[in-house]
């Protein structure tokens, strides 16, 4: 049975989610990228300490995805850096 997330993820991205989670890497948004959609490219992003991006990188490298970028991330929420957090982008 496949996992559950609400909203349900997006057919473009579910697969590198599936395949992060399974690994232990749990995101907190997703998006297969494109028009009509938060992001341009496939992007996953998640939280974790320093070391966490690069292990995500490894996984993601091991099982051939088509990596373009991973990035440590810091949002400004209510005028305030909110992080750091991490995300993968990926080619379509």
């Amino acid at each position: 049975m496949k996992n559950k997330f609400s909203p349900i993820l997006d057919k473009g991205i579910e697969k590198f989610v599936l395949l992060l989670r399974e690994n232990g890497i749990e995101k907190y948004e997703s998006c297969q990228g494109g028009e009509g959609h938060a992001y341009s490219s496939p992007t996953i992003c998640f939280y974790g300490d320093k070391s966490e991006g690069f292990r995500a990188l490894a996984i993601a490298l091991q099982n051939g995805l088509p990596i373009a970028d991973l990035n440590r991330t810091w949002n400004i929420i209510d005028g305030e850096p909110n992080g750091p957090n991490w995300k993968i982008t990926f080619f379509k």
